[in-house]
């Protein structure tokens, strides 16, 4: 396998780089996390005018890219900028469910950062499971009819629209029986609550309290959805996992350099050899993840058993390496590393709630256990 960017991908991770480098500062970071709706409109705007939006849907789906190493190569970078602005919510997976699902009358203005999106899958009770949704979709005639309630739905007040899952058969936890619905802001029965997330951006509780919608809102067969959720979830954890390796890299970046800028006993204590060797150690657990992330987003269009196992063995390594990251550069900064001023504090907050999200270390190694002895 050849581990190499193509020239495509290399220029837009340069252009990438380059734009945020500029444009992302700490102070900047701080004031977009303090503002009302979380994320910058400017940024998203600049961002889609970049073509990075694009870069996350294939030609026929009107972007330019869509496979795996797109999504690596952008989240990377991403994560290495620690951007909190909404591309996996609107573009990986609530968008990502429009593309697979043949719903392209959206995409058009996704693409180009006129239209926010969000998916509101999990549910108060769900946890990490996929398939467990109580929300339920009742048909008479030519209405549907949604109740329930939806948890943690990240970028749900900057969305104008909803890609949101609800039961049409069998049980709670029945894989069989699911579908997607889309689901328009303004909906009479619609409620939200927002608040903000710890690592930045927004998310809200939905209540759908006898929502009406029309027929020709079902996105997906009925109740034949969860293969669709399980693969976008599969290529969110490729983009998660991407972006935690880049908030990685950036965290063990500035440690090195306030190690060499830190004096103690008349010489900087980056010459001690015990935090030498502590620095090493995570330079070889960033390769791991790496190294991890890239087979993880070069089977994503495998067969089901064999893309599950790499993306859970993939999300349980970043969230055991990401966990040890945050704390050896918070430990070898010292207090500085707590506070809001200093870059640091941001990215060791996201990396390690990154591995809360989309299901932490505990729920990928029994997942991938399972998945072995199937």
């Amino acid at each position: 396998m050849n581990f190499e960017l193509t020239e495509e991908r290399q220029m837009m991770q340069d252009s990438l780089r380059r734009f945020l480098r500029d444009r992302y500062t700490t102070e900047e970071r701080n004031r977009i996390v303090a503002s009302e709706a979380g994320y910058s409109p400017q940024i998203w705007a600049d961002l889609a005018d970049l073509g990075i939006i694009g870069a996350l849907f294939t030609e026929e789906q009107g972007g330019f890219g869509g496979d795996g190493f797109d999504i690596a190569c952008v989240f990377e970078e991403l994560g290495r900028a620690g951007v909190v602005e909404p591309l996996l919510e609107t573009g990986i997976l609530a968008g990502g469910l429009l593309a697979d699902l043949g719903h392209d009358q959206l995409l058009e203005a996704v693409v180009a950062g006129q239209t926010q999106l969000a998916f509101a899958h999990s549910e108060p009770t769900s946890r990490y499971d996929l398939s467990h949704v109580e929300t339920t979709a009742n048909t008479s005639g030519e209405t549907i009819t949604l109740s329930g309630r939806k948890a943690v739905v990240q970028n749900a007040e900057a969305a104008d629209h909803f890609v949101i899952s609800a039961r049409e058969g069998g049980t709670i936890r029945d894989e069989n029986g699911i579908s997607l619905f889309l689901l328009s802001k303004d909906s009479p029965g619609l409620t939200l609550m927002g608040y903000p997330l710890m690592g930045g951006g927004r998310a809200a509780e939905i209540v759908m309290d006898q929502v009406k919608i029309p027929a020709t809102a079902r996105l997906s067969p009925p109740g034949e959805a969860y293969p669709i959720i399980e693969r976008r979830h599969a290529m969110a954890i490729v983009a998660a996992s991407a972006e935690a390796l880049g908030a990685m890299e950036t965290a063990v970046a500035l440690t090195i350099a306030y190690l060499g800028q830190r004096t103690q006993f008349g010489r900087p204590i980056g010459t001690f050899q015990v935090l030498q060797h502590r620095v090493a150690d995570l330079l070889i657990e960033l390769e791991q993840v790496r190294s991890i992330t890239i087979l993880a987003a070069g089977h994503l269009n495998d067969q089901r058993e064999i893309r599950e196992r790499y993306v859970s063995a993939a999300k349980n390594l970043v969230g055991r390496v990401g966990r040890l990251v945050a704390e050896e550069c918070i430990q070898m900064h010292g207090g500085i590393a707590m506070t809001e001023e200093y870059a640091l504090a941001h990215f060791a907050k996201r990396i390690v709630l990154a591995d809360h999200r989309l299901g932490d270390t505990d729920h990928h190694l029994e997942r991938f256990i399972a998945l072995t002895a199937s």
